[in-house]
């Protein structure tokens, strides 16, 4: 199994705030970092460190920024496909860190929305069935609807995180197998809240919904039912990159053992997830290969 993740890289510039500010209002930040980021980038990373071969296949610009994305990811255990966006440039996070693990993130999406799923499709040429497609709300919304369909017609397994939401997206559900998504997309794609969303949702296609919920953990959804899977309690300084940390393990913890997410994956996410929070940054935070071979083992 492969699993193709088709989304965005970008670089992330996190800053470190004591709150995060109120409309109007000016701040002062610490000291922060500048890395990869971007959660096409973020989900590949993992999947590949926690040992599920992986392609990222991802936009980017032609400036000093696309030289950085490029130089990390080599660096990284996976294939990257990066195809070049003509006139754009390479897109950027900026982020502020609370010290109780919260934060806010505001992202440029030019490369990722000029992503064409006919630039897309040579790189899925040995794409087989079985192989997961993960997707996420970065690229246009006629990109995103027709992989989706190029994934079905390949038997491909499709993995999609609605973030950033759309209202457009409830379209795609009959066509998706696992949904991953938190609290505010859950409300904005099915109207409902906690299980009851799940429930929704899975009405509406998904063989798999998984609702995360920060330090409440998680409720698993599937024609068995809803149940919760408890997070792991640790003292967080910094949240960015959990969910894509969360996902991700759930994914190969599921495909190591061979069988659909169940709870036993998502206890493995909840613990690398619990890894990433206690670390400030992106991919300074994520678990390494050793870590998560360890926690999978």
């Amino acid at each position: 199994m492969r699993a193709y993740v088709i989304g965005n890289a970008a670089i992330d510039e996190n800053f470190r705030v004591e709150r995060l500010p109120g409309e109007g209002e000016s701040i002062l930040a610490g000291k922060g970092s500048v890395e990869l980021g971007g959660k096409g980038a973020n989900q590949a990373v993992v999947l590949a460190r926690a040992g599920l071969p992986t392609t990222l296949i991802a936009g980017i610009g032609s400036d000093t920024r696309a030289e950085r994305v490029r130089g990390w990811l080599a660096a990284e255990p996976l294939e990257a496909r990066l195809l070049p966006i003509a006139g754009a440039s390479t897109d950027l996070s900026i982020i502020l860190a609370d010290g109780e693990g919260a934060n806010v993130i505001v992202t440029t999406v030019d490369c990722a929305r000029a992503l064409t799923a006919d630039a897309v499709l040579p790189d899925l040429a040995a794409a087989a069935p079985g192989d997961l497609m993960v997707l996420q709300g970065n690229l246009g919304l006629s990109t995103t609807r027709a992989l989706i369909a190029e994934a079905r017609a390949r038997a491909m397994r499709v993995v999609f995180n609605p973030s950033p939401v759309r209202d457009a997206f409830a379209d795609l559900l009959p066509q998706v197998d696992t949904l991953f998504l938190n609290q505010h997309e859950a409300g904005v794609l099915s109207g409902r809240e906690g299980a009851e969303a799940v429930r929704a949702l899975l009405r509406a296609g998904p063989s798999t919904v998984v609702l995360t919920l920060g330090r409440e953990g998680a409720l698993l959804g599937t024609a068995g039912g809803v149940r919760p899977v408890p997070a792991v309690a640790v003292a967080a300084t910094d949240s960015t990159g959990a969910g894509d940390t969360f996902q991700s393990v759930a994914l190969v913890s599921a495909a190591r053992r061979g069988t659909g997410i169940d709870a036993a994956a998502l206890r493995d996410a909840a613990r690398a997830a619990a890894i990433t929070v206690t670390r400030r940054g992106t991919l300074s935070a994520f678990p390494t290969q050793a870590e998560l071979e360890a926690l999978l083992a």
